[in-house]
């Protein structure tokens, strides 16, 4: 699958998952929630008008409430998981494999979750899913998750708001369809994965929902770490490293592109010979 396809098809999924009622957040129902046995309701009242950071809540107190959501979202994800594991347990999704969808349908669930309990505004309030901003805040989440190079910064620089227009268009497209190819990527791997698991009915479930708990858990707590390490303690210094970062994976982008260009050259004239 060629790079621009696995960029698409992280773009399909996020809109195809987004449109299935519980994946999408309510950014003040579930805050609510969270913090309620927590803090009082006037710290409860000024968390859903500005962010549980800028309301004073602790950094410790919310990483606490992180990890413990984490921990629930991975046993709902493993559990249906298990379902999808079972032939006819869940139902396919135009192309997409249903063990893809609901998979990333946890996963988006929780990367919102987290980015509000951190300190985000409600990212689905007033725009459509498939606005180019939503989809390119949730790929960051999605490669922070994932582990690919690059998304950790973006994230940090988004999330702090040091500079609004810090990821100008020729620094910010360039590195999102680099994570997004990356995802896509790992999508294809995973989803491959899981289908051997379900050669064998029952035991295809319970291996399938092993893989999900084992994969879901370390992605939370990366997308968690990364917001708490700008709630806590995110300097200026720490910004300019992370452009510096970005300005570094955008020229490994590049090369790359000249070099599959080349290689595209060379072959297509091979093939004239």
């Amino acid at each position: 699958m060629s790079k621009q396809g696995n960029t698409s098809s992280i773009e399909t999924i996020i809109v195809t998952a987004l449109k299935i009622p519980w994946v999408k957040v309510d950014r003040n129902a579930f805050l609510t929630e969270i913090l309620s046995g927590s803090v009082n309701n006037d710290k409860l009242v000024l968390a859903l008008e500005e962010g549980p950071v800028k309301a004073g809540i602790s950094v410790q107190v919310l990483d606490k409430l992180a990890k413990g959501h984490i921990e629930k979202r991975t046993l709902q994800s493993a559990g249906i998981s298990f379902a999808a594991g079972i032939p006819g347990g869940l139902a396919m999704a135009a192309t997409i494999p249903a063990d893809t969808l609901q998979f990333f349908g946890v996963v988006l669930k929780l990367a919102q979750e987290l980015a509000y309990l951190f300190g985000y505004e409600d990212m689905l309030a007033d725009e459509a899913v498939n606005t180019d901003k939503i989809k390119s805040e949730l790929i960051i989440f999605l490669g922070v998750m994932f582990g690919v190079g690059g998304a950790s910064s973006a994230l940090r620089i988004v999330s702090s708001k040091l500079a609004q227009e810090a990821l100008t268009k020729t620094i910010f497209y360039p590195i999102v369809k680099k994570i997004a190819a990356a995802v896509g990527i790992k999508i294809t791997q995973k989803s491959f994965a899981q289908g051997l698991s379900k050669v064998i009915p029952i035991i295809g479930g319970v291996i399938s929902g092993g893989m999900t708990y084992a994969s879901m858990k370390p992605m939370g707590n990366r997308l968690r770490k990364e917001f708490l390490e700008v709630a806590h303690h995110y300097s200026d210094r720490d910004f300019t490293n992370d452009i510096a970062n970005i300005k570094r994976e955008i020229i490994h982008i590049e090369l790359e592109a000249n070099e599959e260009q080349a290689n595209d050259i060379h072959d297509n004239g091979k093939n004239n010979k």
